[in-house]
């Protein structure tokens, strides 16, 4: 089975996926990760933006991700971007790896980034496509999902868990990797506060530590 994890920035793929990745690639299926945006020269140092494309490459290989898709798009500065153009790569990368599962950033995020990612990638998610993905989740990501302003239009609603508690351990060494991103608690980026919402999702359906998402949709065949 192939899963698509869509992230519109380095480190949120393992901020919302992390242990669910490793528990998938564990029973052996094919992971890959399409990271939709990075730093534009003019904002970020040149040295830090090839500081954080290393970073990637080794969580990537950590975690055992079968490839990684870079689209190139400026961070920050997206919502410049024609959507026509972000929809068309989407759209072509989901019709070449053909994944049975796609996760996407939560719609209500506080970042605008992950609004329009998620936008972009339901219209090429339209089971009226050439591939018909079977399951639809987003994923919470801490700095984004919680800050937003509060409102029906916003709020994480999860209704699926997977239990990460095998892999929790892994999923913060992931995230250690990534130290041009990590902060110190009680930063939400924090592998404090990682570790104290997967416990928190755990302890809501009995276990350890789990991940919590949003099913969009689900076709059963």
């Amino acid at each position: 089975m192939n899963l698509l994890i869509i992230a519109p920035h380095a480190d949120d793929e393992i901020l919302g996926v992390g242990g669910t990745i490793a528990k998938y690639v564990d029973d052996g299926h094919k992971v890959y990760v399409c990271i939709v945006t990075s730093g534009h020269p003019t904002m970020f140092p040149e040295s830090c933006l090839k500081e954080l494309r290393r970073e990637v490459s080794r969580v990537h290989e950590f975690l055992g991700i079968e490839n990684t898709f870079f689209l190139e798009f400026p961070a920050v500065l997206l919502k410049e971007v024609p959507i026509s153009e972000l929809n068309a790569k989407l759209l072509k990368l989901i019709n070449d790896l053909e994944p049975s599962v796609v996760f996407l950033p939560h719609y209500g995020d506080m970042h605008s980034d992950h609004r329009i990612v998620s936008s972009a990638a339901m219209v090429g998610l339209r089971p009226i496509n050439s591939h018909k993905v079977l399951e639809i989740y987003s994923y919470e990501t801490l700095s984004e999902t919680e800050w937003n302003i509060p409102s029906v239009k916003n709020v994480f609603l999860p209704n699926t868990w997977v239990d990460i508690t095998k892999y929790l351990d892994k999923k913060l060494e992931a995230m250690g990797m990534y130290a041009t991103q990590i902060k110190e608690f009680p930063h939400p980026r924090s592998l404090e506060a990682i570790e104290s919402l997967a416990k928190l999702r755990g302890s809501t359906i009995g276990v350890h530590a789990a991940e919590a998402f949003s099913l969009i949709r689900r076709i059963i065949i």
